[in-house]
């Protein structure tokens, strides 16, 4: 049993203007209001676990950031945090370090497409997934998920024609899934990967947002469900979500499979990249090693507030649909039944309600009508949130 200290304050409220946040201080060059609320970009406006801040601490105390590399116990830290979470055992030679998953993805399809070769997504997904195959050139082949009740589903059918069709070298995939919050399960990631395996199809499987599951549902590793998959695949993972340290850039990226670790790692030093920042090696080791109850705390109050946007939606905001997430804590709301163009939803959006979300077109023309609002926020910003949304819909 972990320990649970009631001594994570989640509901603070803690200021990040003027500290340079991607999230707080560009509202101008992003033309948005300046008084909007930002509940946009993927970071969460909580504190990182206390252990992880001590070891930078004392890193810092220290005064020489120096070039540094990572030893056993580096590896230690992640092979535990993975076998205890998800009963995955990796081992260390399948381990490449990268300053960033987005960096990772484009280091693959570089290393192992050509130009011109088809790539496959599933959209509306993470939009950096269509940027990184456009800006290297290659062709980006769609297998669109469905929206079928109020969640979304695979197109099995449509996926392996889109294959076959095209000839795809390469799949990238989401998982648990941003934006639409599904948590795939066993069954669906086997049938995806069968149809790669058969086909040739080498899969990116990015599974950041892996720790962040809600109540019933389980995250699989996809290199873990089968041999060949393992053999098959590139998986990405980081810290940066789960203990929210984006900013130190730091991702562990597994490849088992020697050949096509050998062309990734080829492709880092093409790029004339070397060693990680120092302070994002030690902030990892520090969160897989000691950050567990931290997360579990997270996890908890996170849950609450998905509890508090689902009973607020439903009883103060008929209009809107709450996509209901399986995991991330980035949620899919829908609003079709406004019967809006996507421009008219923007502008209700930020300026009658001065908020600042993700836009659904960002993530693929799939995302028409939806918008993605990011839920790690102290509880009473979510509701002050809410309630501007409800005042600019009452007046509308």
């Amino acid at each position: 049993m972990l320990e649970m200290k009631k001594n994570h304050f989640f509901d603070e409220i803690i200021e990040r203007r003027n500290t340079n946040s991607i999230k707080y201080d560009f509202a101008k060059e992003k033309n948005k209001p300046q008084e909007a609320i930002p509940l946009w970009v993927a970071d969460m406006d909580f504190r990182t676990a206390m252990p992880v801040t001590k070891a930078l601490m004392k890193a810092v105390v220290h005064g020489i950031y120096g070039y540094s590399e990572s030893k056993q116990d580096y590896f230690d830290a992640i092979y535990q945090w993975y076998q205890r979470r998800f009963g995955w055992e990796c081992q260390r030679e399948w381990l490449v370090k990268t300053p960033g998953v987005v960096f990772a993805i484009a280091t693959a399809i570089r290393a192992l497409t050509r130009e011109g070769d088809a790539v496959l997504i599933q959209q509306p997904v993470y939009y950096p997934f269509s940027e990184v195959i456009k800006a290297n050139h290659r062709l980006l082949i769609n297998n669109p998920l469905m929206y079928v009740n109020g969640s979304y589903q695979i197109d099995f059918k449509d996926f392996e024609e889109k294959i076959i069709r095209h000839q795809v070298k390469l799949f990238i995939l989401c998982s648990p899934h941003n934006p639409v919050g599904r948590v795939w399960t066993k069954e669906e990631l086997i049938r995806l990967g069968d149809i790669c395996i058969k086909h040739g199809v080498i899969i990116i499987s990015d599974e950041i947002h892996g720790d962040f599951t809600y109540r019933g549902y389980q995250h699989h590793v996809f290199s873990g469900l089968k041999e060949e998959f393992l053999k098959q695949t590139i998986l990405c993972t980081a810290p940066s979500k789960t203990f929210n340290l984006a900013g130190l850039q730091v991702s562990n990226v597994f490849i088992a499979d020697q050949k096509m670790r050998r062309k990734f790692k080829e492709e880092i030093s093409r790029c004339g990249y070397s060693q990680l920042n120092q302070l994002g090696l030690i902030a990892c080791q520090a969160a897989y090693q000691e950050g567990e109850a931290w997360l579990e705390e997270l996890l908890e109050y996170l849950q609450g507030n998905l509890d508090f946007i689902r009973s607020f939606i439903e009883e103060r905001l008929p209009k809107v649909r709450l996509v209901e997430p399986e995991g991330t804590y980035l949620v899919w709301l829908d609003f079709q039944k406004l019967h809006m163009s996507d421009e008219e939803l923007d502008n209700l959006i930020t300026q009658k309600a001065k908020l600042w979300l993700d836009a659904g077109t960002m993530f693929g023309e799939e995302g028409r009508g939806f918008q993605r609002i990011n839920i790690a926020c102290p509880r009473s910003v979510l509701k002050k949130a809410l309630e501007q949304l409800e005042d600019a819909l009452q007046e509308y």
